[in-house]
């Protein structure tokens, strides 16, 4: 079964969370939610699929389920707002040099 899964995704970024980084000049495309092995949509967002382990848990629920790959997501993630990873994306933007003045040296006296 194909179901339709609603993109928080706009113009490679996501505006509906405030500190989201955007993708936007990094050569990265941002990834549509998916649907993990287990039925759980991941990546929109909503974090309320019916099939979640989220949604019945109980003390025999084992967390170890809920590990691995198929449950995170590569573009909308958590970790994309660490200092770190923003750095990582800063760095990628493309055609965006520092400042520069064509004939004085903003630099000086900086290092």
């Amino acid at each position: 079964m194909d179901k339709k899964i609603e993109s928080p995704i706009f113009d490679e970024t996501q505006p509906h969370q405030i500190y989201a980084p955007s993708f936007k000049g990094t050569n990265i495309r941002m990834q549509p939610p998916f649907i993990n092995k287990y039925g759980v949509v991941i990546g929109d967002s909503k974090y309320n699929s019916p099939h979640s382990p989220l949604n019945e848990w109980s003390d025999e629920t084992d967390p170890s389920m809920m590990a691995g790959d198929e449950w995170v997501h590569p573009t909308n993630d958590i970790g994309w707002n660490t200092p770190e990873n923003r750095a990582l994306l800063e760095e990628k933007r493309s055609g965006q040099a520092p400042f520069t003045h064509p004939d004085k040296d903003v630099g000086y006296g900086a290092d």
